[in-house]
């Protein structure tokens, strides 16, 4: 089988998901004719028509309030946003009416909120977040954010199909640097367990997104360099979170290190270590380390913004320390 994109993983999903449930649809801007601005949706109007692959203005809390009124009559909405940065824009309807209609008026709204995140691209602050931290305490939503074609494919199918509604980033550095072979239209990946991208018994990095494969060229660089055995855990989910094979992981190896391209302040880097420390602190050989953005909005030019965002040589110095503890 010819290897594909990550990019061309989501676009099978979506037309899989199309083809066998009318009820999906698609909304967002420029998702038509054009074919979204990185083309995931590119020839999908002209398979499934107007009405399932919906043009709509630049009015992001107005899409997902379309769609969640679409989901609450039996249909199953897809809403692309054209930057994943103005998910900020829709804050409120996701995070004050569509987290919360199951809850408190038995409303179904199984929509999905997709788009392109992330830095490494030089798109400067207002193309370039990674804002998945500020969804993290809603209850009643549920994060996915892959890094591989058969998890893009897999969990954004497992994502539409789920009743609860779903935000799914898709990180853009990622979009036509990754290649793998297309899996079937019958695998689904589950949300809320994480994978091991890389077996080791020294330390372990939990880690999500374009920085897991940071992650394993450090985790390379390392058993080269130091004789080092590193295990990455790549968390695909982030809302649920798969404490059980966190915990596993660091019962395992005893050290861990957080790495993640969200700034530091915030980040979900903060979260895990409170879990870890609750849950396997006897455990540990040494103190919980974290690898994350700078403070700062990301920077255009290259130099800051390679500065500012966590690099595989940043994971290397951080994983010397903590084996070195």
């Amino acid at each position: 089988m010819a290897e594909v994109t990550l990019l061309e993983a989501i676009r099978e999903a979506l037309a899989e998901e199309m083809e066998r449930d009318p009820a999906v649809v698609l909304l967002g801007e420029d998702i038509g004719r054009y074919g979204g601005a990185f083309k995931a949706t590119d020839g999908l109007l002209d398979r499934f028509g107007p009405a399932r692959v919906i043009d709509t203005p630049i009015s992001e809390a107005g899409i997902v309030g379309a769609a969640a009124g679409m989901a609450h009559y039996g249909m199953r909405p897809v809403v692309e946003m054209q930057f994943i940065d103005f998910i900020s824009c829709a804050y409120d309807m996701l995070t004050n009416y569509v987290a919360t209609a199951r809850y408190r008026a038995f409303l179904p709204c199984p929509i999905v909120v997709r788009g392109p995140s992330g830095g490494y691209v030089r798109g400067g602050p207002f193309h370039s977040q990674n804002p998945e931290a500020a969804f993290l305490h809603t209850p009643g939503l549920k994060i996915a954010y892959p890094c591989t074609v058969a998890d893009a494919k897999g969990m954004l199918k497992a994502a539409i199909r789920d009743e609860d509604p779903v935000l799914f980033f898709e990180h853009k550095y990622l979009y036509r640097r990754i290649k793998a072979e297309l899996p079937g239209p019958d695998e689904v990946v589950p949300l809320g367990r994480a994978r091991v991208a890389r077996e080791g018994t020294d330390l372990t990095i939990v880690t999500y997104a374009a920085t897991v494969w940071k992650a394993l060229e450090a985790a390379e660089e390392l058993a080269a360099s130091d004789g080092l055995s590193v295990e990455v855990l790549d968390l695909r989910s982030l809302l649920p979170l798969d404490d059980e094979a966190i915990m596993a992981s660091v019962r395992k190896t005893n050290r861990v290190l957080l790495v993640h391209e969200d700034t530091v302040t915030g980040g979900i880097a903060g979260e895990l270590t409170a879990r870890i420390n609750e849950r396997c602190f006897e455990w540990l050989d040494a103190p919980v380390r974290r690898v994350a953005a700078h403070d700062v909005p990301l920077p255009y030019a290259p130099p800051l913004e390679d500065f500012v965002l966590p690099q595989t040589s940043d994971i290397v110095r951080a994983c010397r320390w903590l084996a070195a503890y």
